[in-house]
């Protein structure tokens, strides 16, 4: 029996090391062939004359370029995906394709851009930009073709000198909505009794827990900002398309445009031409063949030698991008962690190289106490050296609380920012798990309140007065510190406070934003404030390696369960994962009150 047992046990453990060891070929295999193919995209490139750069966008447009080459890839089916170039290399490229003698122009190859209205706006201005050709340097070309104009795509194409659209296309021009979620039927369904406690009659993060739509508050701010969005971007196309903005609301209130034919009808598209014809139109653009046209991507020319020389200097300005969520912990590219930023700024503030911060912002809040530690960190760092807030789309309630202190803040007309109030929910399961699955829970404590915000219970009146104190307490804390960094009244934050929404355009009406402008914009004014002429950018939190990412998506099962749920259930995943992140959290939130999605 013990021969058998050992022979047994031997065998185990040899079919355990055999699937190990292959295991670890096929990862090695893997990481060899990426590897390979992300070293050969970061060798220099030699940009040939008459180029053309060819832009496209094939996901969403993140604040930075990952430095992880498997960042789109899945462990789980071995699929791989090219990595989508982020806002920082997007912008560098156009500006340097600018002062690039091989550049004759840019391709806009664009259908549809998975980018909020800001992120669009601060490539649309890089491309204005991109027009007016440096002195000596013949006029650059920036033409746009599409199958399909989405409308945030056609907003950017508006920058084109000739927009040209597929003949069976079409341009999507019918105006601004954005949709907001509902939970309560559901959670009645499961018998799941949600406890709101807030303050700010727009607060509305928590409506969808104890409403069916929107509360007459929350329409309010929805139209509000939507119509300022609106009326903004109509702003761009009119000047761009020599149409007034009363005609373009008319086709839009309309539905005049519906086919290829109302979209030239109407002069929003120039010519209509098939993908062989706008190839023969960049031919004669550029001197060259149709078959013969030299393109270059985008990606590629990430690693095209830069014109202007990086001056020589010890000076530099931080730039420490802030992404996502805010919560507690170290965080990532798509999330604030309250240390991983905290520790960013602390870096940049304690380095005597660094003369200048740069927070960039694209958030929607989260947490209170990490919005805390944050905004305490920026704090300190505006003693010793300038501190500039960039925002990109988003820019709310906790993201509004980290940037509130800053020397200066920088928005675009259409970002999403305010919403200065707090909420807490307190989600009760029993019912759930008593009468859905028969699952009883008993609780023995030494204080009263020992099992205080188990969510087994409903919490009683005393309870609930302690939290809505906590509530009041927070709130009046916020709008404080919101008054001390915008000089302004505790009265005066409050009365544009109370939870409210608002655009980047009104934001700097009522005095939350300083001025427009893009991250290229908010480092010149902090290049100004610390009287620097030539510097070097730091971009923080330095990003995480690719054996830390490869361990990180092969192992942890969050992140695989996360990239599975977001394939199968596409936009409205994101739902789901606000659900999850309000019910999960414990503790006073500071959070925008939905997930915005204009179309």
């Amino acid at each position: 029996m013990k021969s058998f047992w050992g022979s047994f046990l031997g065998t185990l453990v040899g079919v355990f090391v055999t699937f190990l060891f292959i295991f670890f070929v096929v990862i090695g295999i893997v990481v060899a062939s990426i590897s390979k193919f992300s070293a050969q995209s970061d060798n220099v490139i030699k940009v040939k004359q008459k180029s053309v750069l060819h832009i496209t966008f094939d996901g969403p447009i993140p604040e930075r370029s990952s430095k992880n080459p498997f960042e789109n890839f899945s462990f789980g089916n071995f699929e791989y995906q090219p990595l989508s170039l982020g806002l920082n290399d997007i912008l560098s490229n156009i500006e340097k394709a600018k002062d690039d003698p091989n550049i004759s122009g840019i391709y806009l190859d664009i259908s549809s851009i998975p980018a909020g209205i800001a992120t669009l706006e601060e490539i649309r201005n890089a491309l204005l930009d991109f027009k007016e050709s440096p002195n000596g340097q013949a006029k650059k070309f920036v033409v746009a073709y599409s199958e399909g104009y989405a409308q945030g795509a056609y907003y950017l194409a508006t920058v084109a000198d000739t927009i040209y659209l597929n003949p069976e296309g079409m341009v999507d021009f019918k105006g601004l909505s954005t949709q907001m979620m509902f939970f309560k039927k559901l959670l009645d369904k499961l018998e799941v009794d949600v406890q709101i406690f807030r303050h700010g009659k727009f607060k509305s993060a928590t409506e969808p827990y104890f409403l069916d739509k929107m509360s007459p508050a929350s329409r309010e701010q929805v139209l509000t900002y939507l119509h300022s969005i609106w009326n903004y971007t109509l702003e761009g196309i009119a000047k761009q398309r020599n149409i007034s903005i009363e005609e373009l609301n008319r086709y839009a209130d309309n539905m005049l445009i519906n086919n290829s034919e109302s979209s030239l009808r109407y002069k929003l598209v120039d010519r209509l031409v098939y993908k062989d014809e706008m190839l023969e139109v960049l031919a004669q653009l550029t001197g060259q063949k149709s078959d013969k046209i030299n393109y270059v991507d985008m990606h590629k020319y990430t690693h095209a030698p830069q014109l202007k020389k990086e001056p020589y200097t010890k000076n530099k300005i931080a730039v420490i991008y802030a992404t996502g969520e805010i919560n507690g912990g170290d965080g990532d590219d798509k999330t604030i962690g309250s240390e991983g930023i905290s520790k960013a700024i602390r870096e940049a503030r304690l380095d005597e190289n660094v003369k200048a911060i740069v927070l960039r912002v694209n958030s929607p809040g989260g947490g209170v106490v990490p919005s805390d530690v944050i905004w305490r960190e920026m704090k300190l760092a505006k003693k010793e050296k300038p501190v500039v807030v960039s925002m990109g789309d988003v820019a709310a309630s906790g993201g509004y609380y980290i940037a509130c202190d800053a020397d200066a803040i920088v928005a675009h007309p259409n970002t999403i920012t305010g919403s200065i109030g707090v909420f807490g929910v307190f989600p009760n399961v029993q019912g759930l798990f008593a009468n859905k699955f028969g699952i009883t829970v008993d609780t023995a404590k030494t204080n009263q309140h020992s099992d205080f915000g188990n969510p087994y219970r409903a919490l009683g009146k005393d309870e609930g007065a302690v939290v809505q104190k906590w509530i009041e307490d927070v709130y009046q804390d916020f709008i404080g510190k919101v008054a001390d960094g915008r000089h302004m009244t505790k009265d005066e934050i409050d009365s544009i406070g109370q939870g409210r929404v608002w655009s980047g355009v009104d934001g700097k009406r009522i005095g939350l934003v300083d001025k427009f402008g893009g991250i290229k914009d908010a480092i010149a004014l902090a290049a100004e404030k610390a009287k620097l002429k030539q510097y070097k950018i730091l971009e923080l939190p330095k990003q995480k390696d690719a054996f830390e990412e490869i361990m990180k998506n092969a192992f942890d099962g969050e992140v695989m369960m996360e990239k599975k749920l977001r394939a199968e259930f596409g936009d409205t995943y994101q739902n789901y994962k606000n659900l999850q992140s309000v019910l999960k959290y414990k503790g006073v939130q500071a959070r925008l009150p939905y997930d915005i999605v204009i179309y």
